[in-house]
């Protein structure tokens, strides 16, 4: 899992916030992603400097722009 500043993860996320590139995000803790893509690529993201209402907001970005996110359980 990649460790990342709010506004990197931001910029690196913007080109690709679409269901046509995105397949699903997973929600791991309270500021960590696990980013599906269509074409086979998984990348995880812990962001280290965000409070709880940005990492809501990013959730509905993600779900504004029509990508599933799920919350996983991690046993």
């Amino acid at each position: 899992m990649n460790s990342c500043k709010l506004t990197d993860f931001i910029k690196s996320l913007e080109p690709w916030l679409s269901a046509d590139y995105i397949r699903r995000v997973q929600i791991h803790g309270d500021r960590a992603f696990k980013i599906f893509f269509t074409d086979g690529v998984i990348s995880g993201y812990q962001i280290d400097d965000c409070s709880k209402s940005q990492f809501e907001n990013i959730i509905k970005k993600l779900k504004n722009n029509k990508v599933p996110v799920e919350k996983q359980v991690d046993n």
